[in-house]
């Protein structure tokens, strides 16, 4: 009787990664191609991704059903709020507002990196009650272990630079990082879908 109680519990984590997975991704999960996108909050490069190609993609490809999309965080040491904005994002993500919060992160990045004030923008996005959910849940250690686990998975995966997108098409998998072009990247991901 024992024995299915360990396995249960040593499957926990795993199922608390593919829940917290699932609410940082967007779209078909049967779509014919993944895109796993490691980000900084803090990169400024990231913020561009995001604010300016992102939403083509979404609209090109995430909501017609070719792509679905996976948030991976990747806070690089350099930047002193990146891991902290991750964080909150994260236990957001388990609230059902991480797209929000990712959203007011890079639009406001100038102004919390320069001020430190990263729970002040996240706040802006959520209720009174998901705000105290929220802050408490970013010190949980599953939200850090989250983290840690997506910045491991980035370094098996060799990235090395945010943003860092790996598309994933029938097993193989095609890192693109950096700023992107993006008529570049469509002519890449139609060719993949082909």
């Amino acid at each position: 009787m024992k024995l299915p109680v360990f396995l249960l519990l040593a499957l926990m984590p795993s199922v608390v990664f593919a829940e917290a997975d699932r609410a940082k991704s967007f779209g078909n999960p049967g779509a014919p191609l993944t895109i796993e996108l490691f980000s900084d909050f803090q990169c400024p490069a990231c913020r561009a991704l995001h604010m300016q190609q992102l939403p083509l993609l979404i609209r090109d490809y995430i909501n017609p059903g070719k792509a679905y999309l996976v948030y991976k965080e990747f806070p690089l040491n350099m930047h002193k709020f990146s891991r902290e904005a991750a964080a909150y994002a994260c236990a957001s993500a388990r609230v059902g507002k991480y797209e929000q919060v990712a959203d007011a992160l890079f639009q406001n990045q100038p102004s919390w990196e320069e001020s430190g004030k990263v729970f002040e923008i996240v706040a802006s996005v959520l209720s009174p009650a998901e705000q105290k959910k929220v802050q408490a849940l970013a010190k949980d250690p599953s939200i850090l272990q989250e983290i840690n686990s997506d910045v491991q998975e980035g370094q098996q995966e060799r990235v090395n630079q945010t943003p860092t997108m790996i598309i994933v098409r029938g097993g193989k998998k095609y890192p693109i990082g950096g700023s992107l072009n993006y008529d570049l990247l469509r002519r890449f991901l139609d060719d993949l879908l082909k």
